[in-house]
């Protein structure tokens, strides 16, 4: 074989496209392709945003198939924001492919997701999501009779220095020069500010006195590693026999569980509805942070059976005060949570719901933050992430690969269920080997034994001969 050299004159600036390299494709994302063309998801998603564009004037719009797809992809290649979405879909000859695009075509604009996203409302997003989750529900994926609700922290686009005075409108660094001056230091500078700052107790910041100027809907929260920063609070509705999720909400970061539990519930039953599916729930298990009189009898009204675990007080309830409702929904969530079926359901509660965000957050944390401002945006983009979730529930159940990058393990997994079988086979040698071992050394110790008795008798009788 000759030795290939580069050219250095000029490529002609023609080149027919059947001249061009194609891509043997991903086959997962070939796969998910024949999944969503078999549903037809395109003609849909277009009837749902055709009332969102002018019928003739104009340049015609990005499919909104793209756009979604789009999305989607965000959730398969770990990416979380739009800027690194437009460049792993321009990279790849196999995501082009599954977007429908040619070689010839333009990806997207980060700009041009943003746009989009602008101009859709909420409604068509959880119309999508409802779509996919009725493909779902097509394959025997959903129950819907015993759901699971837990929550997590999603950090804001928003700096806690960008914070302000919900009264006054004075910032941070105004805030704490004017302590400074009352503690008699005279015209403090920034520096003497901030050590001032970092020296004095009980430093507590309150939602109702602040805010920040870049994204008002966001709260000061404490996230799960300790620190405090602006965040909102992504709550998820799951099929505890499944995993699928069947509601996605985002509240502020100061949502409180047992405010949000009958909201999310009630949206996932209207999510079922409209998949026009026939689950219905019945039960919901949540740990011990949903625990609240009020949301108990909520549940109770709508014929839902509840197992919350109840939170350590101090002292006992009143309920002089309080409704008899009340009292009835906490005494019989109390007799379901003593029983063994409520320690099975935690189990499997505290298991899959934690796989699910660790799923749509990622496992390492690095999109447990958004890029979005606002709670109706980061709403829409959430939805398709979950969304995209199920699809890979889908995927999993179908063709037994639930990511693209679930092959890249392939060949580990196959040496590791090779090892997994031979194991028992591996215990039984070592078992063999063993006794061997342990029967040969005695054979050799009595022999030993034997050897050294019969010199003194032999010695003995030729010495006596003499």
């Amino acid at each position: 074989m000759a030795l290939g050299r580069r050219g250095g004159r000029e490529q002609a600036m023609w080149v027919a496209t059947s001249a061009l390299p194609r891509s043997a494709g991903h086959p997962f994302y070939t796969r998910l392709n024949a999944v969503l063309q078999e549903a037809d998801f395109d003609r849909f998603a277009e009837a749902q945003c055709a009332s969102y564009y002018a019928d003739e004037h104009g340049r015609p719009s990005i499919p909104p198939g793209t756009y979604f797809r789009m999305l989607l992809v965000g959730y398969f290649e770990g990416i979380d924001s739009q800027r690194g979405i437009a460049w792993r879909c321009a990279d790849s000859l196999a995501l082009r492919e599954f977007l429908g695009l040619g070689l010839e075509d333009r990806v997207p604009d980060h700009s041009s997701l943003t746009v989009i996203r602008q101009r859709l409302p909420l409604a068509v997003h959880e119309g999508v999501f409802e779509r996919i989750l009725q493909l779902v529900a097509a394959q025997g994926l959903v129950r819907g009779t015993t759901v699971a609700v837990d929550a997590t922290t999603l950090e804001a686009n928003a700096a806690m220095k960008s914070i302000v005075r919900r009264d006054t409108g004075a910032s941070w660094s105004r805030y704490i020069r004017r302590l400074a001056e009352e503690e008699g230091i005279k015209k403090p500078t920034e520096e003497d500010a901030r050590r001032h700052d970092r020296r004095r107790r009980k430093k507590r910041v309150a939602n109702k006195d602040w805010q920040s100027t870049s994204d008002p809907e966001s709260r000061i929260t404490k996230m799960k590693d300790g620190r405090t920063h602006l965040a909102y609070k992504a709550e998820h509705v799951i099929d505890l026999e499944t995993e699928v999720i069947v509601a996605a909400q985002i509240y502020p970061g100061d949502a409180a569980d047992g405010a949000t539990l009958v909201p999310s519930v009630r949206q996932a039953e209207a999510h079922l509805a409209r998949a026009a599916t026939t689950a219905v729930v019945e039960e919901v298990v949540a740990d011990k942070g949903y625990h609240k009189a009020a949301t108990l009898a909520d549940c109770a009204g709508w014929g839902l059976r509840t197992y919350i675990p109840e939170r350590r007080e101090r002292g006992h309830r009143r309920w002089t005060d309080k409704p008899d409702t009340w009292q009835a929904a906490f005494r019989a969530n109390r007799r379901r949570v003593r029983g063994r079926r409520n320690r099975a359901l935690q189990r499997r509660r505290s298991e899959r719901s934690e796989r699910s965000f660790a799923h749509t957050c990622g496992v390492s944390g690095h999109q447990r933050r958004t890029w979005l401002r606002g709670v109706e945006n980061v709403q829409k983009r959430y939805l398709l992430t979950a969304a995209a979730r199920n699809l890979g529930l889908l995927m999993r159940y179908r063709f037994g690969i639930g990511t693209p990058r679930s092959l890249q393990g392939l060949t580990v997994n196959l040496v590791t269920l090779c090892a997994v079988a031979l194991h028992p086979l591996w215990l039984i040698v070592r078992v063999v080997r063993r006794r061997w071992t342990r029967l040969a050394t005695s054979l050799r110790i009595v022999s030993s034994h034997s050897l050294t008795l019969s010199i003194p008798i032999e010695t003995r009788a030729y010495s006596t001969g003499c």
